[in-house]
């Protein structure tokens, strides 16, 4: 699989991909963006949709922040990305993760565990928000819900993971969180075992090579694994 990067999504096979967009997390939060996070959000995937006029946008979960309580903001900024996907002509494909307990009471249409579709040479992609061992087998895996980034020279980056055969000989791929609010978690210190890898399909991060995409330069910048990468920070 060779997907494309941009913004924090993943494109492959006419299907862009994007992860923990937690709607509402503004609401617990003492940090305030320029713009609210969900008009944000919206904002930037219809760039997005522009850019890449995907036949699909599935949102492979943590759509909500809070367990318990559903803000108005939250509502309206999925409404909002409905809307943007319906408008772009595309079909919005909603997978559930661990922190959307309140997710149907807002989403009248189907949710789904994990989502499967295939790359036009026949190799099965499955989606699904990496919280826990997925159900379906798969050439790829798509996840969310480690929130990765990556020092370098002290400045932290989101970015995305891949790992050949990382799971089961399945290739992994982990998408940063689409929310710029969600603070990403440093890759570089998961490496001596001092913060334990929070998926399952992620068990050894050292093998897994960054992907950083730079939103100056529109450029994609691929390192080697971590193992190796860390020598080099």
């Amino acid at each position: 699989m060779d997907p494309e990067y941009r913004d924090r999504a993943m494109f492959v096979a006419e299907t862009l991909v994007l992860a923990d967009l937690h709607f509402g997390k503004a609401e617990a939060s003492t940090v305030e963006l320029p713009i609210g996070a969900g008009a944000d959000c919206v904002e930037r995937l219809t760039a997005l949709l522009d850019h890449f006029d995907p036949a699909e946008v599935v949102l492979a979960g943590d759509v909500f922040h809070s367990f318990s309580y559903m803000p108005d903001s939250a509502d309206e900024a999925l409404s909002g990305v409905a809307r943007a996907v319906r408008d772009a002509g595309a079909r919005l494909v909603v997978v559930e993760g661990n922190h959307d307990t309140m997710l149907g009471a807002a989403y009248a249409s189907d949710l789904h565990d994990e989502y499967a579709f295939e790359t036009d040479s026949g190799e099965r992609v499955v989606v699904t928000h990496g919280h826990e061992e997925p159900e379906r087998t798969a050439d790829s895996f798509i996840i969310g819900h480690d929130h990765p980034a990556i020092e370098i020279e002290g400045q932290k980056r989101p970015c995305f993971l891949a790992g050949d055969g990382a799971y089961r000989r399945s290739d992994v791929f982990v998408v940063p969180p689409f929310n710029r609010l969600v603070e990403g978690l440093s890759v570089n210190g998961r490496l001596d075992g001092s913060r334990p890898e929070l998926s399952p399909l992620v068990t050894a991060v050292g093998q897994f090579r960054p992907v950083v995409y730079d939103d100056e330069t529109n450029e994609t910048l691929t390192f080697p694994p971590l193992s190796q990468f860390s020598r080099m920070l």
